[in-house]
């Protein structure tokens, strides 16, 4: 990461607008009775039931989705006692990561207050405002204080992130650590350096996870806390152990772990090379670990290392927790946190580590290929997956352990609404994934030393929605393999150049010539297209030897189309091939059309790509509500491309009469039916939300394609081909790997239902 200046930071705060969050309105507020609802005289019936009943204000207030960060500024960051007002650039910054990372809105409320009962009672007083309350940067030992006493008085969750954030993030990697090194929690000797509230909270939940109190020595800024000791408060006072050490090089001499919540520098080269067998270092002292990543790793080539640094591996953060634990909690209205929550949190992040990393996550931080393992044993930040399954783990420990008011029965449908509310409704592509995994079929990857091609490869196996077939050289492929850590074990490699393929090329080559001789087609020259992988693997779709290919991560589309022409053939009754990208937005799942094959399509072209898209949309499981785009509305403009649209959409109203097209029209009124309904009452798409754009050339669809992903638009998928005989997908030149298995996934439900196809006129014959 680039060294951040002072400049940098002060201009990054005060730039623009200053600070770094804001209010924003969710309703209408645009004409008198707008604001009429919304404050006198409508505000009032909200009131009178929420009067009759408190619980309503979940129903009629954001208190449900709003958590204050609140602090005194008597601990903050490594800043320490800096005062409320210095501290509240971290609070913004604290309701910055819930909003980003879990929708989560947050009021910042800096409390000039150090007396504990006086900031007691001040939060209480304030807490009806709240669904929940993350306690931030405030100092032992009068933290714990707080902590408890509100968490006893007050039935909204509440935790103080600096014990509790750290505990359950350090306490995933520790299992899996643990995991990795074939040692068990129960038996290991644990060290914690440091007694403040984070290695309280630390030790307390690696003890609820199975950690014996007489394996733990802490220390504090005096030495090990020991019985001997006479200066020892009530918080540490239940770690104190009864051997007969003082310092921290006789702590961690045979010590599996060593936690470090302390200050940078105290551990030496020379104390981690007295650990055990295999130990696990987590320098967690910000900024400065307790001793350096570099130096920990020359001491101990066998150790598992962890700090809180972004520019090392293992990284313990607190986002990987607080935003998604109160998300959980606020969404079953619970009225704490709890043990259960915590420990399922904890499992949650673990379990998740293991999982394959999508490349999103490895695009993140420009890493080639993370996987569980020692530099792996905790997901990183950005982790889309992080929602999606710490939230529901926290959530059904809350209904578990009796403290939700709210119950989530369909589990299915909360993780679309986690992801729906930070704009990531992809539940369509999921129950792509969802079907293919029913019914994996055989997918071609013709491009198979491509990097991207490989991981997309294995990704779909892995994710057990394909059988691929790699075409190419075995030791190249084997090399990019290697060279990018991707495992090929139970995937199938074709030399399509190999002697020993041969008799298939000779007799790809036969049918193929037979197919097209009455284009000119000679045995000869078929026989040497076998030697190209497009022309092989689409082949090999053609004879059913597989079910469908990918390929054009680098062929020219054009090259591509042409062997698919050639092999599969345009279904009967069509003339024309066309391309569509799925694109899922915060507005919805949009279909887009043509985006990839024809450049200045005819009148009778753009027919055939609207019934295309038609029955391509229906296929998804959708209902198209189409609109034809022009820059022109509805024949006002008379010439050029407006006159060929208005044409085709006459042909589609006459040959096609219930099919919910229309237009020509402008994008603004194709996609905003109030606007559209008012101007053109006459419209058959009236009262309809549209989903289907079909553009009037390539160039304006591709350009609108391609800027809605560069705007922010979540998810593609596409190109989708349209038209062909059989399922061949030809990709956007140099597509991620995400965008390679999404189509994969699209490919398998075509071949699914190209064989429900077949079948069925089989019956029919028989």
């Amino acid at each position: 990461m680039a060294k951040l200046t002072r400049e940098d930071a002060l201009l990054y705060h005060s730039e623009g607008k200053p600070g770094k969050i804001e209010v924003v309105p969710t309703k209408p507020y645009s004409s008198q009775r707008d604001l009429s609802l919304a404050y006198s005289p409508g505000v009032a019936e909200p009131c009178l039931e929420i009067e009759k009943d408190p619980n309503a204000a979940y129903e009629y207030t954001a208190k449900g989705n709003l958590v204050a960060v609140i602090s005194n500024g008597t601990a903050v960051l490594g800043l320490g006692n800096i005062g409320a007002m210095a501290g509240k650039p971290v609070m913004e910054g604290k309701g910055l990561l819930f909003k980003i990372f879990a929708g989560i809105d947050v009021f910042d409320i800096e409390i000039n207050e150090k007396d504990p009962e006086k900031f007691i009672q001040t939060v209480k007083a304030i807490a009806p405002t709240f669904g929940g309350i993350n306690l931030e940067d405030i100092k032992a030992p009068e933290c714990f204080e707080i902590e408890e006493r509100l968490k006893a008085e007050l039935d909204i969750p509440i935790m103080h992130d600096d014990q509790h954030g750290t505990a359950i993030i350090s306490a995933a990697g520790l299992l899996n650590a643990l995991e990795l090194n074939g040692k068990k929690i129960e038996d290991v000797k644990i060290v914690v350096n440091g007694a403040g509230a984070a290695a309280n909270s630390c030790t307390l939940l690696y003890m609820a996870l199975g950690a014996r109190l007489e394996n733990i020595v802490m220390l504090d800024s005096k030495g090990v806390i020991s019985t001997h000791r006479t200066d020892l408060n009530d918080r540490k006072k239940p770690f104190a152990t009864s051997r007969n050490i003082t310092t921290l090089a006789e702590a961690v001499k045979d010590a599996d772990v060593f936690v470090g919540l302390s200050v940078g520098g105290v551990l030496t080269k020379d104390m981690v090379r007295s650990m055990a067998k295999d130990p696990i270092v987590f320098a967690l002292a910000n900024p400065n670990p307790e001793i350096s990543y570099e130096d920990a790793i020359d001491a101990r080539p066998d150790i598992i290392m962890a700090t809180g640094r972004s520019d090392n591996p293992n990284q313990i953060n607190n986002v990987l927790g607080f935003p998604y634990i109160f998300r959980g909690a606020l969404d079953v209205r619970a009225t704490a946190i709890n043990e259960a929550m915590k420990v399922a949190a904890v499992r949650a992040i673990a379990e998740l580590t293991k999982k394959a990393v999508p490349d999103v996550v490895n695009a993140a931080y420009n890493l080639k290929h993370l996987s569980f393992g020692r530099d792996y044993i905790i997901p990183k930040p950005l982790d889309p997956r992080l929602l999606t399954t710490v939230a529901p783990a926290v959530a059904k420990a809350a209904m578990e352990s009796g403290i939700a008011r709210k119950n989530i029965t369909d589990w299915k449908a909360y993780e679309s609404e986690l992801l729906k509310r930070m704009g990531h409704d992809n539940r369509m592509l999921r129950r792509f994934y969802e079907e293919a995994r029913l019914n994996p079929k055989r997918v071609v990857f013709s491009e198979s030393n491509h990097v991207n091609m490989l991981k997309a490869a294995e990704m779909a196996y892995t994710e057990g929605i394909c059988h691929p077939i790699l075409l190419g050289n075995e030791e190249k492929i084997a090399n990019v393999a290697a060279e990018n850590g991707i495992d090929l074990t139970g995937i199938e490699i074709i030399n399509l150049r190999h002697d020993r393929e041969e008799a298939r090329r000779i007799r790809y080559a036969k049918t193929l010539a037979e197919k097209r001789s009455r284009e000119g087609v000679t045995y000869d020259e078929a026989y040497e297209k076998m030697y190209e992988r497009n022309y092989f693997g689409m082949m090999m779709v053609e004879t059913g030897e597989a079910d469908a290919l990918i390929t054009g991560v680098y062929t020219k589309y054009t090259d591509a189309v042409k062997a698919a022409k050639d092999v599969i053939g345009i279904r009967p009754g069509l003339n024309h091939i066309g391309a569509m990208h799925i694109l899922n937005t915060k507005k919805g799942t949009f279909f887009l059309a043509d985006t990839l094959f024809n450049r200045h399509p005819s009148t009778e072209t753009l027919i055939d790509i609207a019934k295309l898209t038609h029955d391509t949309v229906k296929f998804f499981a959708c209902e198209p509500v189409m609109a034809m785009l022009s820059y022109s509305n509805f024949g006002s403009d008379k010439e050029g491309s407006p006159a060929s649209v208005h044409k085709v959409v006459e042909t589609l109203h006459e040959r096609y009469p219930d099919m919910l097209v229309d237009g020509e029209m402008q994008v603004n009124f194709a996609l905003n039916k109030d606007l559209r309904d008012e101007k053109f009452p006459f419209s058959k798409l009236r009262g309809r939300d549209v989903n289907t754009l079909v553009f009037p050339n390539l160039s304006s669809a591709n350009t609108a394609c391609k800027l809605l992903l560069e705007m922010g638009a979540y998810e593609s998928i596409g190109p989708i081909q349209m038209g062909l005989n059989k399922p061949v997908h030809i990709l956007d030149v140099e597509s991620s790997v995400r965008d390679i298995v999404n189509m994969t996934a699209v490919a398998v439900l075509d071949a699914i239902v190209e064989q429900q196809i077949r079948e069925k006129n089989l019956q029919r014959i028989c």
